[in-house]
């Protein structure tokens, strides 16, 4: 399995203390930045992860800044990136056996080095279980495409109403 890990500035430490766990791993792990603490913008990392896992250079990406959050936003905008922020081993393993989630995205500020080595850990260790999830991954991929969803933001009829 190819990985692809980043990260910016706020999420640095928690990178570097996630690459020996990821050595004992099977698996191959490239870090695509940033390289020390100095102030960057989280969606450039985010955006090389989520297109080389889009298209196919990684089986799997993780991110990693302040929260989480903000990997997650940007990654997710990137057709075929499943994203997910997970911050405990339950979330990890659903989200890899539901949604089949392709990037995970952490906090430095949220979880510490040893519960996020174990999150990785269950997260790429989990297989998609298909079936009836399948389903649900196919209409996502629908609305990425156009084939059936809506991808431009329409008022709904209650709106303005509580």
């Amino acid at each position: 399995m190819r990985v692809a890990i980043a990260s910016d500035h706020a999420g640095f430490r928690l990178k570097e203390a996630l690459k020996p766990a990821l050595a004992e791993l099977d698996v191959t792990v490239e870090d695509l930045g940033c390289y020390d603490e100095q102030s960057v913008d989280y969606p450039d990392y985010a955006l090389k992860v989520a297109r080389g896992v889009a298209a196919g250079t990684y089986d799997r990406g993780i991110l990693i800044c302040g929260t989480g959050l903000g990997m997650c936003i940007t990654a997710n905008k990137v057709r075929g990136v499943r994203a997910v922020t997970a911050h405990d081993t339950f979330s990890a393993r659903m989200s890899r056996l539901h949604n089949d989630a392709n990037v995970l995205t952490m906090g430095e500020r949220v979880i510490g080095p040893g519960l996020a080595a174990e999150v990785v850990r269950v997260w790429l260790d989990t297989e998609f279980e298909g079936g009836r999830h399948q389903r649900r991954v196919d209409k996502i991929r629908d609305a990425e495409t156009g084939a059936g969803g809506i991808i431009e933001a329409h008022p709904l009829p209650h709106e303005g109403r509580c």
